[in-house]
């Protein structure tokens, strides 16, 4: 057994001990009361980070909440790899739906519960332990090491776009392993190659100065919800193709070799549907339930509002409308060419009658797709391999992470996710927990990955 194994079999209640008092900061970075605790997770974070043996140690302001610096680089002519997790948690509500307070952690059948114990301080705190174990037991690590650990995820890292470039040199490297991550099962290892971007905008239809009489007016002045669906039925056909003109010009086709990877991954569309309780499941015409959320572009509308909301009738022409649509993005389209385009087909397509304005919304992230000989993946399948005794899957996200696509324009390194969370393990939702086996599972997998890539 290894001297590194050795040090973390030998000190397994201590890092349990530390991520209970790690779980108990209320580090909600959505609510500005809890700024103090968000301020304070940082603080801990790099008390660990010093203890673990890391050096240069810093907690850098970002404009909003913080991002905590370290670094170990003694290991001339190895690579540089920056180890990336995130210390915010989401908010706790409705906290009536906890079996115990969301920040007292407590211990059932191997399993911690608290708010952020998978998602994401106790993925963050495994890369900590596995680095201490290495520089206490070995004396120094295989590889250069920095830490890019965030207090703003959860919020979408908002500072963080402009931050990065201002701290380049500081955050150089060769390669990113993000410990905000997961697996397929608790047998089953995935590596994620794409995670697809994001835009969104907001529409506003205004008819007349004042809402009106339908019985004076109806048939007379155009009525602003009916231009307003009108709008959003010319985007989309009924098979689900986006009709806006140019949208899927800058999409990277998936190839034959993308899409048997992608039908290689465990799916069932019955169970699923019964998960959800639909009656069917709908996408993109010719592309699989999995290509289209993960590898296929999309336009939805997430809100749509105006006119009488109550109960009864009130027998009115509003005056305006309103919807919410966001996109996700897929290689290599562009968030802000794709609003454009969207303005553009709102233009072209408005009824007379109305005004309809555009507003972009906050919403934006670029996708990312790493290549296919991104050495990190590649290490990181073989470590996989090993523990799992299977290969893994190779996935994509339906969801934004922009910090990956961050990395790859300011830093031009690309992102291996690696990380032990399940999909069962409710991150966002009241009784969130983390099995104690993948928190020591992952501290033996970044040692060995750590080796791998110091070979």
């Amino acid at each position: 057994m290894s001297l590194w194994q050795n040090y973390l079999d030998a000190h397994e209640a201590r890092f349990t001990a530390e991520l209970l008092e790690f779980l108990r900061i209320p580090s909600i970075s959505a609510l500005p009361e809890h700024a103090p605790d968000v301020q304070r997770a940082a603080e801990w974070v790099a008390a660990r980070v010093a203890a673990a043996g890391l050096e240069h140690v810093a907690i850098l302001p970002t404009g909003g909440h913080p991002v905590v610096y370290a670094d170990w680089l003694h290991a001339p002519g190895k690579p540089t790899v920056l180890i990336y997790g995130h210390f915010d948690v989401q908010p706790v509500d409705p906290v009536e739906l906890w079996s115990h307070p969301p920040f007292e952690p407590h211990i059932e059948a191997d399993r911690v519960y608290a708010r952020g114990a998978s998602d994401d301080k106790g993925n963050m705190l495994v890369p900590i332990l596995a680095l201490e174990s290495l520089l206490k037991s070995v004396g120094r690590l295989p590889v250069n090491v920095k830490l890019f650990f965030e207090g703003q995820e959860e919020i979408g890292s908002p500072q963080i776009g402009a931050f990065l470039p201002q701290h380049r040199d500081r955050f150089a490297c060769d390669l990113v392993l993000s410990a905000d991550g997961g697996q397929f099962s608790e047998t089953e290892p995935i590596i994620l190659v794409g995670l697809r971007g994001l835009c969104g905008l907001q529409i506003d239809v205004k008819a007349a100065a004042i809402d009106l009489h339908s019985g004076m007016y109806g048939g007379m002045v155009m009525n602003p919800i009916h231009a307003l669906v009108m709008l959003l039925a010319s985007m989309r056909a009924n098979d689900g193709v986006i009709t806006v003109a140019g949208f899927y010009d800058q999409v990277r086709p998936l190839s034959a070799a993308d899409r048997a990877k992608l039908a290689a991954v465990p799916f069932e569309p019955d169970a699923l549907k019964q998960e959800l309780q639909v009656p069917a499941l709908f996408g993109e015409a010719g592309f699989s339930p999995l290509e289209a959320s993960w590898a296929r572009p999309t336009l939805e509308v997430n809100g749509i509002w105006g006119g009488f909301q109550d109960a009864g009738t009130k027998t009115v022409l509003p005056s305006e409308a309103h919807a919410k649509l966001t996109c996700r993005l897929v290689a290599d389209q562009d968030p802000n060419a794709v609003v454009e385009l969207l303005r553009a087909h709102i233009e072209r397509h408005s009824p007379p009658g109305v005004t309809v304005s555009v507003t972009m919304l906050d919403a934006h992230a670029y996708p990312y797709l790493a290549p296919d000989d991104f050495i990190g993946n590649q290490v990181a399948r073989e470590v996989l391999r090993e523990l799992y005794g299977r290969e893994p899957y190779e996935v994509r996200s339906g969801g934004s992470i922009p910090v990956c696509t961050l990395f790859a324009q300011h830093l031009g390194a690309y992102t291996a996710s690696f990380g032990f969370g399940l999909t069962d393990e409710r991150i966002h939702s009241p009784d969130e927990f983390f099995r104690l086996a993948s928190f020591r599972k992952g501290q033996t997998a970044y040692c060995r990955l750590l080796e791998r890539l110091g070979v």
